[in-house]
């Protein structure tokens, strides 16, 4: 039976979903700021839903925080349901991803616009989502995935939401002390999580003066969190 494949203004169904979500009463969408089309204008403030590839606003995301409040909305999925179609839109077979998102996946996305951690006039919101993702094996998607095309994500459920504000806020990631020491490895192995997650979240971090190194042991960085003024 034919699958329903609705794309918005080239965006899957699910950044238009998500916007439905965050709609209220006067808020403008796809209007022009400045030099660019934001998805909703309410007053001064301006959201803008990224489901992935944070790098691809950035330019625009440091532009508009000189004059407004910015806020980032980001669904982050928590289970996701992998369905797969033929070219000609039949389902073929739907299974679960094995993989569950976690909190920490954000800062992969983070690595791309560290800076605007600590902007005064940015905010991020994660919502916590299921979601169903649509795929096609017509050759045309990314190498990584061997040709299987991404055709639509579908939003199921919203199970919860973060809001970051404060460079405080992002610090709530790290379940160390004030005093404590810890390397990547170790952070990787506190809250379960690979190395290379643990180098992102530092790296964001740091560069905010959120952390500091404290010491250098062979190839292994020590850090310690900023003593609060």
């Amino acid at each position: 039976m034919p699958i329903c494949l609705l794309k918005i203004m080239n965006e899957y169904s699910l950044h238009s979903e998500i916007k439905k979500i965050y709609s209220l009463p006067g808020d403008r969408f796809e209007v022009k700021v400045d030099n660019y089309i934001v998805d909703i204008l309410r007053g001064t403030l301006v959201i803008e839903v990224q489901t992935r590839n944070f790098s691809a606003i950035k330019k625009k995301l440091k532009a508009l925080a000189t004059k407004y409040h910015v806020r980032l909305v980001y669904p982050l999925p928590e289970r996701k349901w992998v369905t797969y179609i033929s070219e000609q839109n039949e389902v073929r077979c739907k299974r679960k991803s094995p993989r569950k998102g976690k909190l920490t996946d954000l800062f992969g996305e983070l690595v791309m616009i560290p800076k605007m951690i600590g902007h005064e006039n940015f905010s991020l919101e994660v919502l916590f989502i299921d979601e169903e993702e649509v795929r096609c094996d017509d050759g045309k998607g990314s190498w990584r995935r061997r040709g299987v095309s991404i055709k639509e994500r579908i939003l199921l459920q919203v199970n919860g939401r973060i809001l970051f504000q404060k460079k405080s806020d992002y610090l709530k990631i790290l379940p160390v002390g004030q005093n404590q020491c810890f390397t990547n490895k170790e952070l990787a192995n506190l809250i379960k999580i690979p190395v290379r997650t643990a180098r992102q979240i530092t790296y964001c971090l740091r560069i905010n003066n959120m952390i500091q190194i404290v010491e250098k042991s062979g190839r292994e960085l020590k850090f310690r969190k900023v003593d609060e003024e």
